[in-house]
Parts: structure tokens; sequence; C-alpha cells
């Protein structure tokens, strides 16, 4: 009697397969959410980059410190800073970058957002 050969799939296979519907799903994702996702990014990184600033030149506490200030959810946010220029950059890595200078008087104050 003939019976049939069962095809392994080796996993590989079935890891590539794995990545390809991921990779499907987020640019379905990036291509209906895109921009509201790039809009609460800027938003976000406005947010963490004024209250950087403010905790950092304001305050005087060390950048690090700075991140308890933020709101829940925000911890994929990177702050830096440049002391010279006296100003904290929020990026939220590949998406959004705002950054925020102090100067006497008004404080810190954001750039320009870019549209």
């Amino acid at each position: 009697m003939a019976t049939a050969k069962q095809a392994k799939t080796s996993i590989f296979t079935i890891i590539l397969r794995i990545a390809l519907m991921a990779a499907l799903a987020a640019a379905l994702v990036a291509f209906f959410f895109g921009k509201a996702i790039a809009g609460f990014a800027e938003t976000g990184t406005g947010y963490a980059a004024k209250s950087a600033c403010s905790c950092r030149h304001i305050a005087g506490r060390e950048l690090g410190s700075c991140y308890e200030d933020l709101m829940p959810g925000m911890g994929m946010i990177w702050l830096t800073e440049d002391e010279n220029a006296q100003s904290v950059t929020a990026t939220l890595p590949l998406i959004a970058s705002t950054q925020a200078t102090y100067s006497d008087g008004p404080g810190c104050v954001l750039e320009p957002w870019k549209s």
C-alpha cells in the first residue's frame, strides 16, 4: 500500500513565515494609523523635552532623575542633553524628536515643530 510522504517543515521556514506575517501586520498598522502615531509621538517627545529641560536647567537635577517626572508609558523616550546650548532633546527612535532650550526669562522653550 502506498502512503504519502509528509513534508517536514523546518524551523527556519516557520520563523520566516512568522516574521513575514509580523512585517505585514506592522505595514498595515503604519498605513492606517501612521499619522496618528506620528502625532502622538511628536506630542509625547515635546512634553518629555520640556519637562526634562525644566527638571535639568531650572530645578538643577541630574538628567537621569528626570525620567521619574514623565508620564507612565513613556519609557521608550530617550533624553539627551547639550550642556553648552542648555538644551534637552527627547527622542522616540525612528519616529519623532523634539528639543527644548533654556534661556533666562522664558525658561525652557520648545523648538518650533516642522510640519
